[in-house]
């Protein structure tokens, strides 16, 4: 909107408008065609009952351009071959009738245009805003102001979205313009005085700023203004602020009264029972170690004695024989162990009534009590014994541990090459407590590119990513206020893949491979050793029943032979 090629041409009634932005370029046109016998041309503007100014001329012939001594207009104007006119920097005051003229031998053609100058003012605010306001009375809400706009703008008020219209005594808006006499911009400011109501809490009051720019009517809405509205209290109530469900004699008791005015009442008049005047007190009043003859009704008003509430307090005999109750927590207080020592701890109650002990642990409570025969960074935490005795109310005792496990950092380093194998990542698993701080080196150089996890029970791990073109050698750092602790891992360039035994993704798989292929191999070598023995078997019955047929062939020859005559010699 702010530049020399948004000055709007337009024709109106017979004569040519250029409208333009405050500060921009106007462009005026000399709509006129050229005759070929022209002299020379001129601009001039004019102004009503005054005589014309002239302010530039152009030859035909000479090509020179020359410009009028017309202080307003000094070093703003320039006129191009083809006669437009341009003037820098738009003002108000440039709001004129210019003429262009083209001059013959014979003849004077002229051509006026009228220029228009517009200016968008600020976003309107809401000042002087009042600090609240009171229903039933009629006060300055506040002053809407919008500066520095031409032509002069219109101011309109709204209470959540919706115009508000003057109501007599309820409603009234008073509306102000002043002009800057040097730059001829108006400044608007809108008055806006208004009685509330209970309702108009939290209601949202703008203003908005309307104006005509270039293009026609435009409007800009002001930030909300939301007031603390005042109003006086309706109703009082009165309440028993106990903790108890039941009122014992020998209790304290406290009565809280309030109202729903704004802002509240802070002071009442409280009747309570055995006196004979109400008592003015604030908000809150103590009954100190009540009987029962307390019991009774009780009432609280505003201090002018109106808007009376009353409630109805009922204090009890409670008879019990006396009760002893103790808590010994061993140890108490706050302990430092290292890790993996033991720690007994013990609870004990001493009671005249049964009672019964819990534990709880960082504001949870626990299902069993503690135990720690080898302490370990997890069982760190603040640790509550506590009990209590159903019989009398309010009766309990407890007792705390903090308990803290102290360790010398511990390290694992592990490695793994990224999927796609550009890059490897070697990972330090520290525990220890204090938080150990680590450092990575290689060959001497530190390693500052470090992620780290979270820090849970005194454990975490830190974490690089390399692509290291040949073998390198990493070492891990752990050290806290009780050891400085040092790893080394060799890795391999980038070219060969590597993983950890423990890694699960790519390392648990060869070792499943490894498995599957052993049990491939046994059952081979139990097939053969089957075979074998199958063979071996089958080979043994052949042999054995090859020599039962031959033995059993001599045997038969023996017998013929026996049955043969006998020839006597």
């Amino acid at each position: 909107m702010h530049s020399m090629f948004l000055s709007l041409f337009s024709i109106g009634l017979g004569l040519n408008t250029v409208n333009t932005v405050y500060g921009d370029t106007i462009i005026l046109p000399c709509r006129i065609e050229v005759p070929d016998d022209l002299m020379f041309g001129k601009w001039k503007y004019e102004i009503a009952n005054k005589a014309p100014v002239f302010i530039a001329f152009r030859s035909a012939t000479k090509k020179n351009v020359q410009y009028d001594d017309v202080p307003e207009y000094k070093d703003r104007l320039s006129l191009s071959e083809n006669y437009t006119l341009s003037i820098n920097n738009a003002r108000i005051g440039d709001e004129k009738r210019f003429v262009c003229m083209l001059v013959t031998e014979d003849n004077v053609f002229e051509e006026p245009t009228i220029v228009k100058v517009f200016k968008q003012p600020s976003q309107p605010e809401i000042v002087s805003q009042a600090n609240f306001l009171e229903t039933q009375q009629l006060k300055t809400l506040g002053e809407c102001i919008a500066k520095d706009g031409y032509p002069e703008g219109n101011l309109t008020w709204y209470k959540n979205g919706i115009v508000l219209q003057p109501v007599e005594g309820a409603v009234v808006i008073s509306e102000q313009a002043n002009v800057d006499k040097a730059s001829g911009l108006y400044t608007v400011t809108s008055v806006l005085e208004y009685k509330p109501t209970k309702e108009d809490t939290n209601a949202q009051f703008t203003c908005t700023v309307s104006y005509y720019g270039p293009i026609g009517l435009e409007t800009i809405r002001s930030e909300s203004a939301v007031f603390d509205i005042h109003y006086p209290t309706e109703k009082v109530t009165i309440e028993v602020l106990s903790k108890r469900n039941t009122i014992k004699e020998g209790d304290n008791i406290t009565l809280k009264c309030s109202g729903n005015g704004n802002p509240p009442p802070q002071e009442f008049l409280f009747y309570i029972q055995g006196e004979s005047e109400p008592i003015r007190s604030s908000s809150l009043y103590v009954l100190a170690d009540v009987r029962r003859n307390a019991t009774g009704e009780y009432r609280c008003s505003l201090t002018d004695g109106s808007l009376l509430d009353s409630t109805t307090i009922t204090v009890h005999l409670l008879t019990f024989y006396p009760v002893d109750l103790d808590l010994s927590l061993t140890p108490s207080g706050e302990v430092i162990k290292r890790i993996g020592e033991a720690l007994p701890v013990s609870c004990t109650i001493s009671s005249s009534r049964n009672a019964t002990v819990f534990w709880m642990k960082d504001n949870t409570r626990m299902r069993t009590s503690p135990s720690f025969s080898s302490l370990q960074y997890q069982d760190a935490g603040n640790y509550i014994c506590a009990t209590n005795l159903q019989e009398v109310e309010g009766l309990k005792k407890k007792q705390t541990l903090t308990l803290i496990v102290e360790g010398k950092p511990q390290i694992r380093m592990t490695k793994r090459t990224s999927s796609d194998g550009t890059y490897k990542t070697i990972s330090c698993i520290v525990e220890g407590y204090p938080k150990p701080a680590v450092q990575w080196t290689s060959s001497g150089s530190i390693i500052n590119q470090t992620e780290e996890t979270r820090y849970i029970n005194g454990k975490f791990s830190s974490i690089i990513r390399i692509a290291p073109e040949e073998n390198v050698t990493l070492t891990c750092v752990a050290e806290n206020s009780l050891e400085r602790t040092v790893t080394s891992l060799n890795v391999s360039a980038i070219s060969i893949p590597e993983y950890d035994e423990s890694d699960e993704r790519n390392g648990g798989g060869d070792k499943e491979n490894v498995s599957d292929q052993a049990k491939l191999i046994v059952g081979i070598v139990v097939g053969l050793l089957l075979a074998a023995l199958v063979a071996g078997v089958a080979y043994w019955l052949y042999m054995k029943k090859s020599k039962d047929v031959h033995g059993e062939s001599e045997k038969e020859a023996a017998q013929n032979i026996q049955r043969l005559p006998r020839q006597e010699s």
